[in-house]
């Protein structure tokens, strides 16, 4: 049985996107399970490292209590109380920071429209963020991150006795009160540290908030502490940031770390890993990225080089990803030093982020490989009509109409070609009957010169593809990662950003998932009643007709995958498809007649062919071609002979 060229590639390629989806299907399950272990290994390891650091507190406590003198009461002649002993050990051990061991628990809490944060005076960092205008997928109160699950602190070393101290464990003593701001007010509060008993020596937080601002200022002040701390000086930062959405995986997908450098030179921890990264570079801005919402810190001017951050997949289902950097904080041991910080507690909307100045905060929201699509052509139109106030159904509606009507101009040309194709059908039945046992190169050449003289290139059916597949990958980056999706319902979906399910399975089919997303059914149902519409109009192949059959295996490919990807994407290539029948059905009964388009043919086989140069050299090398296996076929028939 012979097969043309054609065919034979089709195969190939078919065969090597099926090898390579079972091949990507069953390292999948091996990678999680890798990453399982590397997961614990890695928790495992900073709980090791957490453990060594208390344990050495604790020695250095125990030394400290052993070398303090033993005093006796004068009168009983019995031991002093060893509570008290305990006491004065503590307060050799925080050494200049020994009025930081008790303070007021009353936190101090910022807020205006947006954003309501709570500052803890233990530590003296923001320990609960609050984003008032949003919900999480259960519709309780959106909490960016609690105190149960984050912090920060400055990690300092005495310039006297060499001794670590960790300031998210001390009492900072607020200077100031809770406040509310509201549209163009701002105010501020700070929180500080003394070294001394004067109280001449401390350290300051100061935090400002203006209103309608998701960014509050921070600013750390060092005043006379040159010859308290030395100059290393790292602001520590972690943070398990909570579950907020439908589907924990698609969360763990697209959280991690950003760091961003500068000139819009940036990096980040790949999602899919977990991994502790040592950052060379000084870094103007660093981002605990979740699917929708970041907490990011900024500096005024840049961190110092050496950081180092780390991301890993929570293993508390209450939790996406953990996240850690130290920061090396600039210090020069001068009376009176300031580090001026942002931070910016909100939305992944892309717009929004963009329009924070000269800080490029948009390049952590991954817009794929064909980002350039979505930056200046399908983010403008979705904010576009989104900000109209359209409903979010119509606006997909509204974005595919553009799409298919940009791409139409094309998609008649294929669908021309097609057509062209199907009317040359009695040609190329005599050639395959012609052939059937023959030479496949002389084939070849007998069916290009009928393409040739007809004006038909085979290839005008490709382009449309290759056009599409750079739109698909945008489009398959742009959905699940557009905030104006989230929460928002159309039809039986709730929340377009997310999967849709009118079907609970009750148990867990793998690579598929353990519901029946509707809009996933509809777009492969449509796409396999397209690719049958299609074959009908192009010529059979009756030398490979299972070819026709095998067609049928990326939809039901695109259903397992995107049966737990966004339904914004599913109902929009369902709509695709949709609107593809109408332009056949458009084309066919005004624009093409198979009457008509044979004559044309006709015409064509009349007129004299030029032939490119590419067409030269191909027939050279298929006569060339043909020489040899006549020349071997020779040669064997005279060694037969012999």
């Amino acid at each position: 049985m012979n097969m043309d060229r054609r065919t034979v590639i089709g195969m190939v390629l078919l065969g090597i996107i099926i090898m390579g989806w079972s091949y990507f299907m069953t390292n999948k399950t091996n990678e999680e399970n890798a990453q399982k272990v590397r997961v614990q290994d890695s928790l495992n390891r900073i709980a090791k490292i957490e453990q060594a650091r208390k344990d050495s507190l604790d020695n250095i406590r125990k030394d400290s209590i052993a070398k303090l003198p033993v005093k006796v009461d004068t009168a009983s002649g019995k031991p002093v109380n060893r509570d008290s002993i305990a006491v004065a050990a503590k307060k050799a051990l925080y050494g200049p920071f020994e009025g930081g061991m008790k303070g007021s628990s009353e936190p101090v809490v910022i807020e205006n429209e947006l954003i309501k944060a709570t500052i803890d005076p233990r530590g003296g960092a923001i320990a609960t963020v609050q984003l008032k205008k949003y919900l999480t997928y259960s519709k309780q109160p959106l909490i960016l991150f609690d105190a149960d699950s984050s912090g920060y602190g400055l990690e300092l070393t005495t310039a006297k006795t060499a001794r670590n101290f960790y300031t998210d464990s001390l009492y900072f003593e607020p200077t100031g009160k809770s406040f509310v701001v509201n549209g163009n007010d701002s105010s501020s509060v700070s929180l500080r540290l003394f070294a001394d008993s004067a109280r001449t020596k401390y350290i300051e937080y100061v935090y400002g908030l203006k209103g309608n601002s998701y960014m509050p200022s921070f600013r750390i002040n060092f005043v006379n502490m040159q010859e308290v701390i030395k100059d290393q000086i790292g602001l520590s930062w972690w943070m398990a940031t909570p579950k907020q959405e439908k589907n924990i995986k698609n969360e763990q997908q697209v959280s991690t770390t950003y760091y961003y450098f500068d000139n819009e030179d940036h990096d980040y921890i790949n999602p899919a890993k977990d991994e502790e990264q040592k950052i060379a570079a000084g870094i103007k801005w660093l981002s605990f990225k979740q699917q929708f919402f970041s907490s990011i810190l900024i500096a005024d001017k840049k961190f110092n080089s050496g950081a180092t951050v780390s991301s890993f997949k929570s293993t508390d289902p209450r939790y996406v990803k953990r996240f850690k950097a130290v920061l090396p904080v600039p210090f020069g041991r001068t009376a009176n030093e300031t580090m001026g910080m942002r931070f910016y507690f909100g939305t992944n909307q892309y717009q929004a982020l963009k329009a924070v100045p000269n800080l490029h905060l948009e390049t952590q929201i991954n817009l794929g490989f064909f980002g350039f699509l979505n930056k200046w052509a399908i983010i403008p139109l979705f904010s576009a009509l989104t900000s109209s106030g359209l409903n979010i159904g119509l606006v997909i509606l509204l974005i595919t109409l553009v799409v298919k009507v940009v791409l139409f101009p094309i998609a008649y040309k294929s669908f021309l070609s097609s057509a062209k194709m199907r009317v040359l059908k009695p040609e190329m039945d005599e050639i395959n009957e012609r052939y059937k046992d023959g030479d496949p190169m002389q084939k070849q050449q007998a069916t290009m010169a009928i393409y040739k003289k007809a004006g038909v290139n085979p290839m005008a059916g490709c382009i449309p593809l290759l056009l599409q597949i750079p739109i698909l990958f945008a489009l398959i980056a742009f959905f699940p990662a557009a905030f104006e999706l989230r929460q928002k319902g159309f039809l039986w979906a709730e929340d377009l950003s997310t999967y849709d399910s009118i079907l609970n399975l009750g148990f867990n089919i793998p690579g598929y998932g353990s519901h029946v997303s509707l809009f996933a059914l509809l777009m492969t149902i449509s796409t396999i009643i397209y690719t049958w519409m299609n074959q009908q109009m192009m010529p059979t192949n009756n030398q490979f007709p299972a070819m026709k059959y095998m067609m049928y295996i990326m939809p039901v490919f695109f259903l397992i995958f995107l049966n737990s990807y966004s339904s914004g994407l599913s109902y929009y290539y369902f709509l695709s498809n949709m609107i593809t029948f109408g332009q056949m059905w458009l084309i066919r009964k005004y624009l093409i007649d198979d009457v008509k388009l044979r004559a044309q043919i006709e015409e064509n086989k009349k007129k004299p062919v030029k032939k490119s140069a590419f067409m030269e050299r191909l027939e050279k090398a298929q006569k060339a071609r043909t020489e040899q296996l006549r020349e071997g076929q020779n040669k064997n028939g005279k060694g037969k002979k012999k």
